[in-house]
This record gives structure tokens, sequence and C-alpha cells, in this order.
């Protein structure tokens, strides 16, 4: 279901000071001051020639007003644009932020390119080598320029260190790559970087996350981010989130809640049937540790050729009907 907001207002550094651990260990003032900190800033970017938004015009043209106006639900927020990694990332990534900065907002993006990248599963690719990837990090930090920006960076990539997918002669390069990517991203001067950090139901230990997030350059970023393309509730994944925190210095993090209104359906990762829009993008979560709840993955984008679904990342509009018809009012 969704949960009501208030003004949806991303604070201008959504990674608030590292040394807070999580919530039971920060004082009343503690809270108060985070929560000064979120209290004001520009909003994310919205699409307006998102799929979902293109798709709504669409219906309405051929009579389907209802369906149209389900799909607003998903249009009228913002979400994460994913720049290709097989091309150069400047055009998308300066037309977003170009856009975001003359309406004063900032936009959201997740760099995913890294070599290797899925271990050849629904999204397998990624950049050639490393010196391939270098060269297109650089070229999404360049378009992104003095925008203010927040970038989740490489889905999966550290899980899948930790999962044994990802060959261990690989492990050293790619924490390296990861590091040199914070550091290039954060030159910027108004980009904040979420490095990905999986989802409670893959890595079920958190604490295996500490050594490979801090060799990927963790304490160079703003925080980590949880359940990106994935269905985990918000309770299980803050409380996740937050003993890794505190194994990170008091790390912040953010949640991706884009489906996971009806939480996960046991055995199916991959476009399972019956989910829901969750959370809607805000930093009113409430928590000081947990900077914000956003839609990384775009809703209704498939996960992969599995339960009926196209290619992973094409736009799937029926999928998309169904996340914001189950998500309610």
């Amino acid at each position: 279901m969704f949960r009501l907001i208030q003004t949806f207002a991303v604070v201008t550094a959504l990674g608030l000071a590292a040394g807070c651990s999580s919530g039971a260990d920060v004082d009343e003032a503690s809270v108060a001051g985070a929560r000064q900190k979120k209290a004001a800033g520009p909003a994310f970017w919205v699409d307006p020639d998102s799929p979902a938004a293109r798709q709504g015009r669409l219906w309405q043209r051929q009579g389907r007003a209802a369906d149209a106006e389900l799909l607003q639900r998903i249009a009228g927020q913002p979400a994460a644009l994913w720049p290709a990694g097989e091309i150069d990332p400047t055009p998308l990534v300066r037309r977003a932020t170009r856009a975001a900065a003359e309406a004063g907002q900032r936009v959201l993006l997740t760099a995913y390119n890294i070599p290797h990248r899925d271990c050849g599963q629904h999204s397998a690719g990624g950049a050639a080598d490393a010196d391939a990837y270098r060269e297109w990090i650089g070229r999404f930090a360049d378009a992104i320029g003095d925008a203010e920006a927040v970038v989740v960076l490489e889905p999966d990539a550290v899980a899948h260190i930790v999962d044994g997918c990802t060959p261990r002669e690989l492990h050293a390069e790619r924490e390296r790559l990861l590091g040199e990517a914070i550091s290039r991203l954060k030159a910027q001067p108004r980009t904040e970087v979420y490095l990905d950090a999986g989802n409670p139901a893959w890595i079920t230990d958190p604490y295996a996350l500490v050594e490979p997030l801090e060799r990927a350059g963790i304490e160079g970023a703003d925080g980590f981010a949880l359940n990106v393309s994935n269905f985990q509730t918000t309770e299980d994944t803050t409380a996740y989130g937050k003993k890794l925190s505190e194994r990170l210095g008091g790390k912040h993090f953010v949640i991706d809640t884009s489906r996971n209104g009806n939480g996960p359906l046991p055995g199916v990762w991959c476009n399972p049937p019956g989910r829901a829009l969750g959370t809607r993008p805000t930093t009113d979560t409430g928590d000081p540790v947990v900077d914000a709840y956003l839609w990384i993955k775009r809703p209704g984008e498939s996960d992969g050729t599995c339960e009926g679904g196209p290619a992973a990342g094409r736009w799937w509009p029926e999928y998309a009907l169904g996340l914001a018809r189950n998500a309610g009012a």
C-alpha cells in the first residue's frame, strides 16, 4: 500500500555526517539534528518523458482513461535513470541534469556498468575491461558537472563478491574500480554517492558485507543503498541496514521502495506476480540513519525474461499496471 507522505523534499546532502549509529544508539538531540538537516532542499526531478508517462498518454488516446490514471501513480513519481553501459552516458545524464537544474531540482541516477556485471545472468554485460569502465564512469561524472545529483553505484557488484558469483580473481579489480568510481563521482561538487549493498534476503548476514564494502571505498561514499530492484519490506531492510551501519561507522543508507508494497514472493525474485508499489520517494523516513526511500528500480521495467517478461530493463506496461493497481489508494 502507498504510504502517505508530506512534501517530497531532499536535503542538500542526503548523506548526513557519519558517526551516528542505529536509532537505538542515537540520543534525542542527535535525532533532532539529523531531522533538521533533512528539513529542506530541492525535490527530485520527475522525467516527463518516462516510459510510464508515455504509456499513460497512449492509453488516454486509446480510451483507457482508468488505466492511464492508475499509471500516473508511477509516472508522477521520481525514479532513477539508468544510462546504458553500451553507449556514452553523456547525452542522457546531461539532459536530465539540465532539466532538473532548470526546475531547481536534483536528479537520481544509477551507474550500472561494472565489468562482468550480473555474472552472466539476466542483466549480463558491463564494460569490456577496467579501462573501459574508468572512461565510462568519467564521462558519467563529467555529464553531471555541478548539478545536484544522487548516484546509486553499481547494484549487485559488492554482493556478488560475497556470494561467490564473481570469480575470486576479479574481486580486487572490482573493489578497486568501485573505490575509484566513488572518488571520481565525489569530485563533482554536488553529487551524493550510495554504494549498493544488496538486500537482506540475498546476503543474509549483513556483517559479511563489511570488509568488501570497506575495500570498495565505502568510507568515501555518502552511504550505501539497499533493496535495489528487489521486494523486501522496508521494515526488514531497515533492521538489516542498521546492523550494517553499526559496523561501518554509522554510515547512512537509502532503501529502494519502488516495488516492495506487498513484500517479496517467496522463491521468486524475477518479475514476481502480485507485487505492489511501495512508499513514495521521500526523505521523511522518521529515522536519522535512513536518508531516503527512493524508487531506484523503475517500476514497470522488467527484471528479465522470466514470468513472461521482456528482456531486463525493458518496459512492461501490464506489469506496471499491476504494481499500480495493487498499491491501492
